[in-house]
């Protein structure tokens, strides 16, 4: 993903920054400890695409 489109791009709940995983092609926001998807290139900011962070992952 680009840097400048990560630089733009924020939580939809939140409105906080997001710490892109390029391993697993998503955006992660840890305030709200969920990850969104990037499907072809294309970030999936949608609350309802989200999955929850696994609480032990930030241990």
């Amino acid at each position: 993903m680009e840097s400048r489109l990560l630089d733009i791009l924020v939580c939809p709940l939140c409105k906080g920054r997001l710490e892109s995983l390029r391993a697993d092609d998503e955006l992660v926001c840890h305030a709200d400890r969920l990850a969104f998807p990037v499907r072809d290139g294309i970030p999936v900011m949608l609350e309802s695409e989200a999955r929850p962070l696994d609480p032990v992952a930030d241990a």
